[in-house]
C-alpha cells in the first residue's frame, strides 16, 4: 500500500481536485517532530486560490478526511498532519517485504530502457590508486540503482589509454627501462619511469619535445611505439582486472580513448559541414561564446586530435550502439567545463539526446588533507589499502569473534565493505579525508557498523528459527518498531530520490538510520523472551535483513549472516 498516495488521494478529494494528485503528493513532507505525526501537508500555496490564511485551509482539510488507514488528521497551524493507524501500516509493510525480499523498493521508471554509464576508466601504465576509487564505487552504485529502477545499465570503462603521456612512458622506457622489471612488477616500474620522467624534464625541458616526437610516431602507426604502448596496455589492464575482481565490479565495454582513433574523421566532417570549425591560432575550435565558455578545441596546430574530439566521437558511437535513454559520465568535478563543452557542442549539431547526457562530478580523496599526485609520485595505491583494511578487519573479528568458522571470507567482505561505504556514506560533491582506522570501525557512521547489524539481526532468527511458525504478521504498535516500520516505507523513495539525484549517499545515509533504529529496538526490546507477539517481532527483523542486505547490494558491498 502506498500511504503518500492515500493521503494524496484523499486531500485532493477534499479540494475538489483544485491540485492534481501528483502536485499533493510533491508537497506532501515528514512532520520535523514525531508527535506531529507520520505526514503533513502545507496549505500556504493554496492560501491565494482559496482566499483564506493557510492555517484556516489545513482547519478545513483535516476536518473532512477520515480513512481506516489514519489514527487521526489533524491541522497544526498551516499543515494537515496525519497519523497513520499503526497496527494496519506495520502490518501491510512487513507481508509487502516478506513477500517481495530483495525486489522490495523496485521502481518501474525506466521500462527497460538503457543508460550507459561511464565510470572508472583509470589511466593505462599509471597505478589503480585511491584516487581512482570514487569515480568506481559511485559509478558501480549508480550502476545498480539505475536497474533497481528499471533501466538497463551498460558499464563502460573509457580506458585512459592514448595521449601525451605515452609518449612520455616510452621515452623513459627507452632511456632508463628494464624489461625484467617492467614485466615482474609492471605498474610499479612503469609508474617510477613516469616520474623519473617528470623529474629529469624539469632539468632537461627537451624530453618534453622528444616525448611529443614519439607521441606522434605512436599515432602515425610506428611499430616500436605500438608495441610498447600495446606491452603497457595489456600489463595494465591484467593489473586492473584483479582489483575490480576484489571490489566485484564487472564492465559490459572496456573500450578506451584509443578505440575512437579511426572514428573521428566522421565528427570532424560533421562540424566542417556544419560550419562550426573555426580557425584560432592555427587550431581548429568551435566557438561557445554564446555560453560565456572557452571555445571547444577539436584539432591542434600539428594535426593531433584531444579529449574533446575522442569525447564527441564516443557520445555519437555510443548513442548509434546502446540507443541510450540518458548517458553518465562519472567523473571528476576538475573536468566540469570539458563536460559542458562537449555536451553543448553536440546540441549546436542538432543532436536532442545531448540534453540527455549528465556530467556526474564528485571531490577528490585527500591524504593529509593533500589531493593526490600520480606526476609526483605521491600515490596510495588501491591493492594496498585493499589488502591492508582485509588485514584489519581480520584482527577485529579475531578480537571480537575468534571462533568463526570463515574468518577469512568474512574479513574480505569487511575490509573491502569499509573502503566503499567510507566514500559513498558522503555526498559525491565534497572532498574526503582518507583513513583506513576511521573507516574499519564497528560503530558509528560505517560499513563494518551496518554489516554487523545485519549479522546481528541473522543471528536472532538462527536462534529463532525453532519458534518461528508460518510468517503471519501480528500488529506492532510499540514506539521502537514503529520508528523502524516509518523507515521500512520510505525505501522506495529513497532509492528514487538517490536516483533523480545521482547520490548513493542517500542510500548510505539510509542504511545508517535503520542501523541505529534497529540497534535500539534491541536494547530495549525483549525480542525472543516472551511468544506473545514473537511472530511479529521476529517479521520486524526479518524485513530488515532484506533491507539491509539489499541496501548494501546496491551500494557494492556484501552482507555476512556471521561476523
Amino acid at each position: 500500500m502506498d500511504f503518500i498516495k492515500t493521503y494524496a488521494e484523499q486531500i485532493t478529494d477534499t479540494l475538489n481536485n483544485l491540485l492534481t494528485l501528483d502536485d499533493v503528493i510533491e508537497l506532501i513532507e515528514k512532520p520535523r517532530f514525531n508527535d506531529q505525526g507520520d505526514l503533513a501537508f502545507p496549505c500556504f500555496s493554496l492560501a491565494k486560490q482559496l482566499r483564506k490564511a493557510p492555517a484556516q485551509i489545513a482547519q478545513d482539510i483535516a476536518n473532512k478526511i477520515k480513512h481506516d488507514l489514519f489514527e487521526k488528521v489533524e491541522a497544526n497551524g498551516p499543515y494537515v498532519n496525519c497519523f497513520l493507524n499503526k497496527n494496519m501500516a506495520s502490518q501491510n509493510i512487513l507481508q509487502t517485504i516478506l513477500k517481495e525480499k530483495s525486489s522490495y523498493g523496485s521502481l518501474p521508471i525506466g521500462k527497460g530502457k538503457n543508460i550507459t554509464i561511464d565510470f572508472s576508466s583509470p589511466n593505462i601504465a599509471k597505478p589503480f590508486s585511491m584516487g581512482h576509487l570514487r569515480s568506481t564505487v559511485i559509478g558501480n552504485a549508480l550502476a545498480n540503482i539505475v536497474e533497481k529502477c528499471g533501466f538497463k545499465a551498460i558499464r563502460i570503462n573509457h580506458l585512459g589509454d592514448w595521449g601525451t603521456q605515452f609518449g612520455k612512458l616510452i621515452v623513459a622506457y627507452k632511456l632508463w627501462g628494464n624489461e625484467e622489471k617492467v614485466k615482474e612488477q609492471p605498474i610499479k616500474e612503469l609508474l617510477s619511469l613516469y616520474v623519473k620522467f617528470h623529474e629529469e624534464a624539469e632539468k632537461k625541458p627537451s624530453l618534453e619535445d622528444e616525448a611529443r616526437k614519439w607521441f606522434k610516431q605512436l599515432e602515425e602507426g610506428n611499430s616500436e611505439a605500438q608495441n610498447l604502448w600495446k606491452w603497457f596496455k595489456d600489463e595494465s589492464l591484467h593489473e586492473f582486472t584483479k582489483i575490480y575482481a576484489l571490489l566485484d565490479i564487472h564492465f559490459d565495454s572496456y573500450s578506451g580513448e584509443a578505440f575512437y582513433n579511426d572514428k573521428m574523421a566522421n565528427i570532424i566532417q560533421l562540424l566542417e559541414k556544419n560550419n562550426l570549425l573555426t580557425q584560432s591560432d592555427g587550431a581548429q575550435v568551435v566557438e561557445l561564446k554564446e555560453y560565456d565558455l572557452p571555445p571547444c578545441l577539436i584539432m591542434k596546430k600539428d594535426g593531433a586530435t584531444l579529449y574533446a574530439t575522442r569525447d564527441l566521437t564516443a557520445a555519437l558511437y555510443r548513442k548509434e550502439t546502446y540507443q541510450f535513454d540518458k548517458a553518465l559520465y562519472v567523473v571528476g568535478q576538475e573536468q566540469s567545463l570539458h563536460f559542458k563543452q562537449v555536451f553543448l557542442v553536440l546540441e549546436k549539431l542538432g543532436y536532442e539526446w545531448a540534453k540527455e547526457i549528465v556530467h556526474i562530478p564528485f571531490g577528490f580523496i585527500l591524504k593529509d588533507g593533500k589531493k593526490m599526485s600520480t606526476r609526483k609520485g605521491k600515490v596510495v595505491l588501491l591493492e594496498e589499502v585493499i589488502a591492508e583494511a582485509i588485514q584489519m578487519a581480520k584482527k577485529n573479528i579475531e578480537i571480537k569473534n575468534p571462533n568463526l568458522e570463515n574468518k577469512e571470507e568474512v574479513a574480505h567482505m569487511v575490509g573491502i565493505g569499509a573502503i566503499i561505504f567510507q566514500d559513498l556514506k558522503n555526498e559525491r560533491q565534497n572532498n574526503i579525508e582518507f583513513s583506513l582506522e576511521e573507516m574499519l570501525k564497528f560503530e558509528g557512521t560505517t560499513g563494518p557498523y551496518v554489516q554487523y547489524t545485519h549479522a546481528r539481526a541473522c543471528s536472532i532468527l538462527r536462534k529463532a528459527d525453532h519458534k518461528r511458525q508460518a510468517q503471519i504478521t501480528t500488529a506492532l504498535d510499540d514506539e521502537y518498531s514503529w520508528s523502524i516500520i516509518k523507515l521500512l516505507m520510505d525505501f522506495p523513495s529513497i532509492i528514487e530520490k538517490s536516483f533523480i539525484h545521482y547520490e548513493p549517499s542517500q542510500i548510505a545515509k539510509y542504511l545508517l538510520d535503520l542501523s541505529k533504529e534497529f540497534n535500539k529496538y534491541y536494547s530495549h526490546v525483549k525480542i525472543l523472551s516472551n511468544d506473545d507477539g514473537l511472530e511479529g517481532r521476529l517479521s520486524l527483523v526479518e524485513a530488515i535483513t532484506i533491507i539491509l542486505k539489499e541496501g548494501l547490494r546496491l551500494l557494492g558491498l556484501k552482507a555476512p549472516e556471521e561476523m
